[in-house]
């Protein structure tokens, strides 16, 4: 499992009756399914060695703090954290996967351990639990983007139902999660957040310097793709072939893929011939157009 640790921005400005807020309070919860997770957990992976302590939870969610953390912060990271899983679930959760096989465990720091990391179900290091781990500041104030992106994060590595994420040499740490993050945001009617992270994400500034100078990520790949091609299910289709036909040992990934696959992949999850719209977005050198024409060869049940 690669550690990753990123700056987020904060988004601090109310939204009025969210719709993720109304469905979580709109009917009585139901009895619960699960086992009560533990009241205390020992942290044991990289530096962190923190005592937390259970916030709150249900079938969907376990909250844990650190002891730095006002326990008010769970006001709003429960019933966000519910809802925004719950959709990851719905969207992602497919047969044969591990997005509905256990909680969410969302792991919250006070003033230490900035940034975040997964783990998921299938690893040992964090006792075999979809995690999330985040440090922040203020957690009473809502910080949807942080949070969000560190669980994209774990749908990315168990959503295709083998355990690994092959495109992640490719698109990093945060660009998979601009896809992620503003599908949430729309799945859960947060409009206004929504569209100012579409703004956020769609100017001319906001560039990446791989896989070359003034790649634009989300503006010319990520946001045609989900405008384009049913939102979400452009990805959904994407984790089911690479679980489907993306070579595999036991339940891991066996590699990661090149530039050629991953546009083969793509476009068989988009049902149309992406090439072109590669080439605009991240440029086509001959070494590219060579993997692209023997993925093709090499997983000929991909069809667009």
């Amino acid at each position: 499992m690669r550690r990753r640790t990123f700056l987020a921005t904060t988004l601090t400005s109310a939204i009025v009756a969210p719709a993720w807020a109304a469905a979580a309070t709109s009917s009585a919860a139901p009895a619960p399914r699960l086992d009560a997770p533990p009241e205390t957990w020992k942290e044991h992976w990289f530096e962190h060695a923190e005592d937390l302590r259970l916030a709150g939870h249900n079938d969907t969610v376990a909250l844990y703090f650190d002891q730095d953390v006002d326990p008010a912060a769970s006001e709003w990271l429960l019933p966000f954290m519910t809802s925004m899983w719950q959709y990851a679930q719905r969207t992602y959760g497919n047969d044969g996967n591990e997005m509905t096989a256990d909680r969410l465990y969302s792991i919250h720091h006070e003033g230490k351990h900035s940034g975040g990391h997964p783990s998921t179900i299938y690893d040992e290091s964090h006792d075999f639990r979809n995690v999330s781990d985040v440090g922040g500041n203020d957690w009473t104030t809502p910080q949807y983007e942080l949070v969000t992106h560190e669980t994209g994060h774990i749908v990315e590595l168990i959503a295709s139902g083998k355990h690994g994420s092959p495109a992640f040499s490719l698109w990093g740490d945060s660009k998979w999660m601009e896809f992620y993050i503003y599908d949430v945001y729309k799945g859960l009617g947060m409009e206004a957040e929504a569209a100012d992270f579409h703004d956020r994400m769609m100017a001319d500034d906001h560039t990446d310097d791989f896989p070359r100078e003034q790649t634009h990520w989300f503006r010319d790949w990520f946001h045609p793709l989900w405008r384009d091609h049913g939102g979400a299910q452009v990805m959904v289709r994407y984790f089911d072939l690479l679980g489907r036909h993306f070579p595999a040992s036991g339940e891991d990934f066996e590699r990661d893929l090149n530039w050629g696959e991953f546009v083969h992949f793509m476009s068989g999850a988009a049902g149309e011939d992406l090439k072109e719209l590669a080439t605009r977005a991240f440029g086509w050198p001959a070494e590219r157009d060579e993997q692209f024409t023997t993925a093709k060869s090499d997983f000929p049940d991909i069809t667009y």
